[in-house]
């Protein structure tokens, strides 16, 4: 990356490349810190044929990404990225700084959810079942299991504490952290998506609902602020 910023103090190699996990079309994903910049930025490219996804930082935008964005959001997506990452042009003062801020952070886990937030998670997952329970076309059937692939997971992983994920990370989380309830997931969604059969998935939601209360409708509330109002213009 010298020839795109030369000015970098360390670069952090991450993603499906670092792990030995690539695909010919995985791209390169770096975290590349500069002592300050005006703003954090991210950035798409081709270098040497090769697709890179560039997250550009210092170490003030880094950590706000941290504490602010990921940390919150539940998916520690670059803060995962510098744990886990490959420091270059080498172990420095900075990276090692990086990297135990980084993996201090992972360890801590996602805020814990509030009740709301978990009734507001269950209420989400029941909502898109009954769509699955009566579709009124295949192409619904499909639109409303998507939703609640990434539904269902964040329920699972939140509820129990456990950092989120999205998209391609969802089946990875879950078989790092049980095995079992990975195969499970990913056999309720093949019936479903394959044959076009409901009952594993219905039969697995209600199981991992279950400590919870179950699936949640009846009694359901969720109020929305109240300075969410507008005015009429006098």
């Amino acid at each position: 990356m010298a020839a795109h910023h030369p000015a970098a103090a360390c670069v952090f190699v991450a993603g499906s490349r670092r792990r030995g996990e690539a695909t010919p079309h995985s791209d390169l994903d770096l975290v590349v810190i500069y002592p300050h910049l005006p703003a954090a930025w991210r950035e798409s490219l081709i270098f040497e044929g090769q697709p890179v996804e560039a997250f550009v930082h210092d170490p003030q935008t880094l950590r706000y990404f941290f504490e602010a964005v990921d940390r919150p959001g539940g998916v520690p997506s670059l803060i995962r990225m510098v744990a886990e990452g490959l420091p270059l042009p080498g172990p420095s003062p900075l990276s090692e700084s990086l990297q135990q801020l980084a993996c201090e952070i992972l360890a801590a886990g996602p805020p814990l959810w509030t009740s709301a937030e978990r009734e507001a998670a269950r209420y989400a997952v029941s909502d898109s079942l009954d769509d699955l329970r009566s579709p009124r076309s295949r192409a619904e059937q499909l639109a409303s299991a998507s939703r609640l692939y990434g539904q269902l997971a964040t329920y699972y992983l939140r509820s129990q504490g456990h950092w989120d994920a999205h998209g391609k990370g969802i089946p990875r989380q879950l078989q790092a952290l049980n095995p079992k309830a990975a195969a499970a997931f990913e056999a309720a969604f093949e019936a479903l998506f394959a044959q076009g059969e409901l009952a594993p998935l219905l039969a697995l939601c209600e199981t991992w609902l279950a400590p919870d209360g179950g699936l949640l409708f009846d009694g359901f509330r969720r109020e929305a602020p109240p300075d969410w109002r507008q005015l009429p213009d006098s």
